[in-house]
């Protein structure tokens, strides 16, 4: 058994990394879901800005488009057009998506500031991505309403997880130091 071990040491170790991470992140996650719900941020403060910032990019690109809170919805509205299209919720902000590429990067990580510097400049773009996501989504619906299900449920998460795992290749095959991490590991 201790052969077997220290055999598959580095997977072992990545795989209690990465669900180590991934739990801890999960969980305080959850615990601001539930302290964003006495924020004045509808439905809470990172779904709102998702929701401000792709209006925001609709409004550059010459596009009429405004977000609409109502109190007793989980959700934040986005008109195009003046016609409700999307409705951006919880799921849509990207953070469990952030939180897989954080757990995953931390699990294959090996030299702190390189770790630290790709996990901001992967957490940046993966937020930008989805807010494109989400604006290029609301045109894409408003235009196409009977393609919802191709363009919200297939081609647009492929979009957004697509490019988490360009991500994580990138960070295994062209930053990641390998010979540091069997030395260390």
């Amino acid at each position: 058994m201790k052969a077997l071990l220290l055999k598959y040491k580095l997977v072992l170790k990545f795989i209690v990394t990465f669900l180590g991470v991934y739990t801890i992140l999960s969980i305080l996650y959850g615990w601001y879901l539930n302290w964003s719900k006495t924020s004045v941020f509808h439905p809470d403060f990172i779904t709102y800005y998702v929701a401000k910032h792709t209006e925001a990019v609709l409004s550059f690109l010459g596009l009429p488009a405004f977000i609409e809170t109502v109190d007793n919805e989980a959700w934040v509205r986005l008109y195009y057009n003046n016609t409700y299209v999307v409705r951006i919720i919880e799921g849509c902000n990207a953070v469990s998506v952030i939180i897989l590429f954080v757990a995953f990067v931390i699990a294959f990580s090996s030299s702190f500031m390189r770790t630290v510097l790709f996990l901001a400049f992967g957490g940046f773009l993966i937020y930008v991505a989805n807010v494109l996501r989400i604006a290029l989504l609301t045109i894409g619906l408003y235009h196409y309403p009977n393609y919802e299900h191709v363009l919200h449920g297939v081609v647009f998460p492929l979009f957004i997880y697509g490019m988490v795992f360009l991500l994580w290749v990138i960070w295994v095959n062209r930053i990641q130091d390998f010979k540091t991490l069997n030395e260390n590991g």
